[in-house]
């Protein structure tokens, strides 16, 4: 049985930019999940961290679509 590395690519406390992130990376078809991780020290208890995984060797077309997007949603 061959195991994945999953790394992270995206984060956010913003449920709504994770699903935008998570279309356009199901749209390359490039495989994902999302993680849910409680942030810790200086911020309240309820406040929640999403990372978008995805595996190691879809890493950089994983950034890559990221980036693109990230310069679009800059230049509006």
């Amino acid at each position: 049985m061959e195991r994945s590395t999953r790394v992270s690519v995206f984060e956010s406390d913003k449920p709504s930019e994770i699903q935008l992130i998570k279309s356009k990376l199901d749209d390359a078809q490039i495989t994902n999940a999302v993680e849910n991780n409680y942030l810790t020290f200086t911020t309240t208890p309820t406040a929640t961290s999403l990372k978008v995984m995805v595996d190691l060797q879809d890493e950089k077309k994983a950034f890559d679509i990221i980036d693109a997007y990230l310069q679009q949603s800059e230049n509006q």
